[in-house]
Order: C-alpha cells, then sequence, then structure tokens
C-alpha cells in the first residue's frame, strides 16, 4: 500500500500546476476559452480518482485473499478441533495470527487511501465554477431557446446545428433548468423545462427526480401564466400520483372554482354583445385591424425582435438594386507603399452605414499569439454605466476580455500599423487591442460604440474625443449564431477567420451615425474570438477632414 501513499501527492503537485493558468475571478461562463481550463482541471481530477479507486481495490484484493485462506483453514479446523491443534506448527501458527496478523490486517482496514484524493479535491473546489456560473449558463441556453426559436427537446436531445460532441440532457438538468427560471418568477420558461422532464420521464428515462415533484411545477407554472384549465388538468394527473398531496388538493378546489367564475363571466359578455346593435359589424373591423398590423414594415417591429430576426438569418432587408452596387476589390488605400504590390481583399458588406470587410487580413500565428497573450487575463468584459460614467458588468454584455498594447509584443505593434495603413486613421490616440472571448450564449445586445449628446464625459479620462470608426477581427469561425447585426438597418455580418470589418461611428462632420447601433448575436454552438480596435477623432483632422453637413 505504500506506493499509493507516495503517488498520491505527485498527482497533487500537477493538479496544483494546472490551478495556475485558472483565473483568480469566476465567472467562467462567460468565457469559452477560460472554461477550456476547467477541462483538463476535470480530467486530472479523474487521474486522481482513479489511482484512489486503484488504492482501494488493491486494498479489497487483499483483504479477500486473506479472508479466503482464512475460510479455508478454519472450515477444516473446526471439523477436529483437538486433531488440528495436536500439531504443534498449527498451534503456534494460531498463537501468531491471532497475535500479529490480525492485528496488521486490522491496520490494513483502518489504512486510509483517500488523503490524496480528498486534498486535491479540497484545492481544485476553490477554484471550482460558483453557483453564479451554474445560474448564467442556464440563463444562457434559455437566451439561446429565445433568440434561435428552439424548443426544449432539440436543446435536451443535442440536435444543435453543427455539433461535433453531442449531449443529450438527463431529466436532472431540465427540471435544474426549470427551477432557475422559477426562481426568477419566469413561468414561460419553467413550464417549458418542467414538460420536457415530464416528458422524458414518461418515456421512461430514470431519475431521482419523481413526476409528482415536475407536475407540482408544472401546474403552477402554467397557473401563473392565466391557463387555469390546462393547469387544472395536471394537478388532476398529479393527484393520480399522488392522492394525498395536501396542496394539489387545494389547487384543485381553487382552479375549479376560478373557471367556473371564468365560464358565467364569458356567458354574460356574449349576451350583452348580442344585445348591442352593430356588434358584428365592429367585430370584422377588429379583424381587418389585426390583419393590418401583421403586415408591419420591418423599421416597425421592435428593437429586440429585430435583433432575434437577424441572429437567426431573417429579416435582412436590401433590394436587389441595393446589392448590385456592393462590390469586391483589391484595396491599396490610395497606392499604400504596402499594399502597391500585395493589395488587401475588400468586400462590401452594407452600403448605409458603409461596412466592409477586409479578407485574410490577420494570420492563424497572429491569431494565436493574441490569444495567447489575451487569455490569462482576461476579465469579465464591462460597459460604460450612463449614470455613474463608470465601467461595471452586465447582463447584455457575456463575455470576457483584456487588452493588449504595441509594446508587449511586436504582433501586436504590427496589426495596430496594418490597422492604420489600410483604414488610414491614426492609431496613437487610439485604444488598446481589445481581445474578447464570448461564453455560453454569449452575446452583446444593441448598443453604440460612440459616446451620444446625453454622454458628454463617456470618454472624458481618454483626453482623445469621440469614437470616430470601429475596426473588429474575427479570430475564429463560428459553428453557429454569433453574428454581428444591425438591428435599425437589418444588415447581419457573419464570423470568418481571418477577416476583419470596419465601419465609421461618426459622420465627418463629427455628428453620431445613430444607424450603427449593433449587437453581437449570443454563439449558439462554437467559441468565438473577436478584438476589436476603437479609433478616436485626435489625430484625424487631416487624415478624415471635418464636413459641412451634419449626415456627411
Amino acid at each position: 500500500m505504500l506506493w499509493t501513499r507516495m503517488e498520491l501527492p505527485c498527482w497533487c503537485l500537477l493538479l496544483l500546476s494546472s490551478l495556475q493558468s485558472l483565473s483568480a475571478n469566476n465567472d467562467f461562463f462567460t468565457s469559452i476559452g477560460q472554461m477550456t481550463d476547467l477541462l483538463y482541471t476535470e480530467k486530472d481530477l479523474v487521474t486522481s480518482l482513479k489511482d484512489y479507486i486503484r488504492a482501494e481495490e488493491n486494498k479489497l484484493e487483499r483483504l479477500k485473499r486473506w479472508a479466503d485462506k482464512l475460510d479455508s483453514l478454519t472450515a477444516t479446523a473446526t471439523q477436529d478441533p483437538e486433531g488440528f491443534l495436536g500439531h504443534p506448527v498449527n498451534a503456534f501458527k494460531l498463537m501468531k495470527r491471532l497475535n500479529t496478523e490480525w492485528g496488521d490486517l486490522e491496520s490494513l482496514v483502518l489504512s486510509d487511501t483517500t488523503d490524496g484524493f480528498i486534498s486535491n479535491l479540497t484545492i481544485q473546489r476553490q477554484h471550482f465554477p460558483t453557483e453564479e456560473d451554474q445560474t448564467g449558463a442556464a440563463k444562457a441556453l434559455l437566451r439561446l431557446q429565445d433568440t434561435y426559436n428552439l424548443d426544449a427537446n432539440t436543446i435536451s436531445t443535442g440536435n444543435l446545428p453543427g455539433v461535433k460532441h453531442k449531449s443529450q440532457m438527463t431529466v436532472e438538468d431540465c427540471y435544474e433548468l426549470g427551477k432557475i427560471a422559477y426562481s426568477d418568477a419566469d413561468y414561460y420558461h419553467t413550464e417549458l423545462w418542467m414538460a420536457q422532464a415530464l416528458k422524458q420521464l414518461d418515456e421512461g428515462e430514470e431519475s431521482t427526480i419523481d413526476k409528482v415533484t415536475v407536475l407540482d411545477y408544472l401546474s403552477y407554472s402554467i397557473y401563473q401564466q392565466g391557463e387555469i384549465e390546462r393547469a387544472l388538468k395536471y394537478t388532476l394527473r398529479l393527484l393520480e400520483l399522488d392522492p394525498e398531496h395536501q396542496r394539489a388538493k387545494g389547487n384543485v378546489k381553487y382552479f375549479e372554482f376560478q373557471l367556473e367564475k371564468q365560464q358565467k363571466a364569458a356567458e354574460e359578455k356574449k349576451a350583452q354583445k348580442q344585445e348591442e346593435p352593430g356588434a358584428r359589424d365592429t367585430t370584422e373591423k377588429e379583424e381587418e385591424k389585426k390583419k393590418k398590423k401583421s403586415k408591419q414594415a420591418f423599421s416597425l417591429i421592435p428593437e429586440r425582435r429585430k435583433y432575434e430576426m437577424l441572429c437567426r438569418g431573417e429579416g435582412i432587408r436590401m433590394t436587389p438594386r441595393r446589392q448590385s452596387r456592393l462590390f469586391c476589390r483589391y484595396y491599396d488605400n490610395n497606392r499604400h507603399p504596402k499594399y502597391l504590390l500585395a493589395p488587401v481583399k475588400q468586400q462590401d458588406e452594407w452600403d448605409r452605414p458603409y461596412i466592409v470587410r477586409y479578407l485574410d487580413v490577420i494570420s492563424d500565428a497572429e491569431i494565436e499569439k493574441v490569444k495567447q497573450l489575451a487569455k490569462p487575463r482576461l476579465r469579465r468584459a464591462t460597459v460604460h454605466d450612463p449614470q455613474t460614467g463608470k465601467l461595471t458588468t452586465a447582463q447584455y454584455r457575456v463575455s470576457k476580455s483584456a487588452w493588449l498594447t504595441g509594446y508587449e509584443d511586436p504582433v501586436i505593434e504590427r496589426i495596430n500599423e496594418r490597422i492604420e495603413d489600410i483604414t488610414g486613421l491614426e492609431m496613437d490616440t487610439a485604444e488598446e487591442l481589445q481581445v474578447a472571448n464570448y461564453g455560453v450564449g454569449g452575446q452583446y445586445e444593441p448598443h453604440f460604440d460612440f459616446g451620444r449628446k446625453d454622454e458628454p464625459d463617456a470618454f472624458k479620462e481618454l483626453g482623445t474625443g469621440n469614437r470616430i470608426a470601429t475596426w473588429l477581427f474575427y479570430m475564429s469561425d463560428v459553428t453557429a449564431g454569433g453574428a454581428t447585426v444591425f438591428p435599425d438597418v437589418g444588415a447581419a455580418v457573419w464570423p470568418q477567420k481571418g477577416t476583419a470589418v470596419f465601419w465609421y461611428n461618426l459622420f465627418a462632420s463629427g455628428e453620431g451615425d445613430y444607424s450603427t447601433r449593433h449587437a453581437a448575436c449570443p454563439v449558439l454552438v462554437g467559441n468565438k474570438w473577436v478584438s476589436n480596435k476603437w479609433i478616436h477623432e485626435r489625430g484625424q483632422e487631416w487624415r478624415r477632414p471635418c464636413a459641412l453637413n451634419e449626415t456627411e
């Protein structure tokens, strides 16, 4: 057994070294890049657990051999005790066994092989995801469900577009999602996930969660949404399984009373309408109005719906005539010396606002270097609070970011120079290169990059004026989701590794272009890495002269 006790501390050292790469802060769910470290941590824990199991198996095997040997010996001895002990060797060995060997056996049984594993686990737990991480990941699944119009069964069975590693959810998983929604009084999602848990139980899946518990949550969530008849149906089913369920008994009486009340009210309303002259004409007019409303233009749809439609690839609005004016070209930025012989590939993505994409503008080696520099520094991404003017985290921005300066590494300096050469804009007054990695369902809801008139102090501490333009590198392909969308104009730009998109946030007059309001759609499947450069006004006076017209 000594080999086990000596070997386990080595695993302790291995696990400790793996923890150095884990961030001291939590919010693991906001960055897939940092969550990968957790996989290696879990793998090391499993290795340590297997060592513990082997040690226990080894101990049990020794005990079993000892028990088998003594079982055979005592069976023989007890058939003729006096004759057996008449042999002096047998008498000696009995004394020896009872005096020494049973004592050794007691020590073996009492020996604790859990020390190494428990100490490793204790160390690891300090760096495990928190309750906030679990809740954040759960809410991300609900967000993906809404944004991409996914039903609970699609998510539970793992049938997502382009998945390589299909994973199915258990009844416990579905129940947990429903409970998290319930704790937020989100009865819509509570119903969806409790119904999925019930479906899987009905299909025969074994679980520690029973149908009575699921039906209790399900009926209550449906009642909270005003569907009393359906709530009653599930409550009656609950009572079939547990006839003594006191809350369900009370709920049945209450639901039946409410239904009766609703039925009477509906009958009275119907009778009143029939007595009124022209009631039918009014109903027909109301129907016509509803039809007209359903034909609303894209511009009148609420921003949230537009955002979600664009994330799904729907509602993109551009006429064939406008599309025919979008081109791709080789671009040398007015015969810039660096690009005369090797111009960059430029592609029009949208006309108003003018958004262009540059292809093959950052290499795989540069991308890996940027990620390598950024990963240890990734922290929960922040936004400017218009009230306080300070940076704060927000639920509508789920990602982690790090800032890289040109003097840290030649690759960053080279990237900054490339952006300046292609755009013709001064980089000395630009913000540092921001690298972002999106987490589970990672997103950044609709926002402006520039400071509006009601935010005069947005970038005051920088002293470089407003953000005149945005340059955005896509440093990974995304299997599904993750588009950059512009809800006001109906534009959607999809991630493509090695490319960058560029647009001006301000008109040449210095006025903000409100059509550049944009969002990063939730990542449905995959890992999204981007880096961006926010370019400021100062230093651009001769590079992008001011215009006299506000919208030029």
